[in-house]
């Protein structure tokens, strides 16, 4: 994809296509007005007649606009002109996008970029629009064998700026941009392919493949004596009932210095069927992206990359099938952590906790300066927040307002939930240290303050992403996301000690 910024009068610029806004009460956002006054008032004249409208995100396609010198005019509504801010740019963007997926057109102009609105500056404005157009040109054709849908022909996309100044921040926002967009697109290809192809063994080696492009990233895989050795038997617990091995992944990116990193740990459980505790038969299929927290902090990582950030990063990811058979592990069972903890399985689908527990605690030998975990983890979160906002609980305040304002500016929101000892409570048990869940109330965090007994030492923060990882119904699919929220904590962590 190819991005730039340009200044000057968007009536007298050639382009196969202009992307201008209009506000409620027929306000003509930028450029707008200069193709407006260049084509004889053709847009403030539909606005009149009603055939255009305001409203956030309608899209409508001119492919006649004389007197201008663009072929093609995209008018995007844009709602009310005092909250349109970085949420509302974004759906604007995406929304132009997809009025000309269906063209032939390979570049456009964007104009939308070139207006300061509400908690959008330049940099924002480039970065947004970059991330539209990688997800605009997604597609996941690998195993179709015939009618795949072709991506857009657009990728080509000018942002225009106000002046040279936004032009360079424009410049830099679509540079990070496209990186997130790289970062989201392996996410998605990840979590997208389905579960006989991505098991542990498949995401080993397309953490292999991802660091053989970067000499700054190197990679240790943990089979399964590896592990055992460890006395990681939580963790192994979870995979008894499959065929597929599990593994325990480990990326080192290194490029800044001596400084202790920041460790991202993803789950890794590439299908969840619930164990010996079934899940119900119904839209189990969408148990594939049960590794969603796996896929993201991996799409960070290739991002990372892709970037070459100055900082020092270590992504880890426990993976694991969840399988019923006669080796899989049973609702009483108790296991001894690698921390050495025990606990008791009351329930053989609470199994992302008994994974990652041995992966944070695995993490802490390597003293990271803050320690993330993100996961599909519960069902309860979806209840709590939906599908708009991830939840995010933690030991340390400080980390989860960074974490949260990463996720406003990013547009890849989250919601802060308690983590009272009340929670932890909640997980007692009379015949091991705990049990590994705490009863239906407040699913989301005891399923946190489990997690919490194995973090009591380092800065730490989870992130359940059961809500926002992947869409179901007839647009099912991965989302990409964390991957935008992460990637704007690390860049804003690189900016504070810069």
């Amino acid at each position: 994809m190819d991005f730039s910024a340009i200044t000057g009068d968007a009536g007298k610029r050639k382009t196969a296509c202009a992307i201008v806004g209009v506000y409620e009460r027929k306000v003509l956002g930028f450029g707008a007005d200069e193709i407006d006054a260049a084509s004889g008032g053709l847009i403030s004249g539909m606005l009149d007649q009603g055939d255009i409208s305001c409203k956030l995100g309608s899209a409508i396609l001119l492919s006649r606009v004389d007197g201008a010198k663009c072929k093609r005019v995209v008018v995007v509504g844009l709602g009310r002109k005092s909250s349109f801010g970085r949420r509302e740019y974004a759906k604007a963007v995406q929304a132009g996008l997809s009025a000309i997926k269906s063209s032939q057109v390979t570049e456009a102009a964007c104009y939308l970029s070139g207006e300061n609105t509400v908690n959008a500056d330049a940099y924002y404005r480039g970065r947004l629009a970059a991330q539209a157009l990688g997800a605009h040109r997604y597609r996941f054709n690998e195993l179709k064998s015939k009618n795949k849908p072709a991506a857009p022909k657009l990728r080509k996309l000018a942002l225009a700026a106000a002046n040279k100044a936004d032009g360079s921040e424009l410049a830099r926002g679509a540079e990070h941009g496209h990186g997130i967009a790289v970062g989201m697109h392996f996410t998605r290809d990840l979590a997208n392919m389905p579960p006989n192809i991505c098991h542990p063994t498949y995401l080993a080696d397309e953490a292999r493949a991802l660091a053989s492009n970067n000499s700054k990233l190197k990679i240790k895989v943990l089979d399964e004596p590896d592990m055992a050795a460890l006395g990681m038997n939580s963790l192994l617990s979870v995979g008894h009932g499959s065929e597929q091995p599990s593994k325990l992944i480990q990326l080192d990116y290194r490029a800044g210095g001596d400084e202790d990193p920041i460790i991202l740990v993803g789950k890794g459980i590439t299908f969840d069927t619930g164990g010996i505790s079934l899940k119900p038969g119904p839209m189990m299929d969408e148990m594939k992206f049960d590794m969603g927290g796996a896929a993201g902090v991996l799409g960070t990582m290739a991002a990372v990359s892709h970037l070459k950030l100055p900082i020092n990063l270590t992504v880890i990811v426990p993976s694991a099938e969840n399988m019923p058979s006669g080796r899989a592990s049973r609702p009483g069972d108790i296991v001894e952590s690698m921390s050495g903890k025990t606990i008791e399985i009351l329930n053989t689908d609470a199994e992302g906790r008994l994974i990652l527990c041995d992966a944070l605690t695995y993490a802490q030998q390597f003293s990271p300066r803050a320690l993330i975990d993100v996961a599909t983890l519960t069902g309860a979160c979806v209840i709590a927040l939906g599908h708009h906002r991830s939840g995010v609980m933690g030991n340390d305040q400080a980390l989860i307002s960074r974490l949260l304002d990463a996720g406003e500016r990013a547009v890849d929101r989250a919601w802060q939930l308690p983590i009272d000892q009340e929670y932890a409570d909640q997980l007692k048990s009379n015949f091991a240290d705990y049990a590994n869940i705490g009863g239906r109330e407040g699913g989301a965090i005891t399923a946190a303050a489990f997690l919490g007994q194995f973090t009591e030492d380092v800065s730490w923060a989870h992130v359940d992403i059961a809500g926002t990882a992947w869409v179901g119904g007839a647009k099912k699919g991965a989302s990409g996301r964390p991957v935008p929220m992460l990637v704007d904590y690390l860049l804003a962590d690189l900016d504070s000690r810069q």
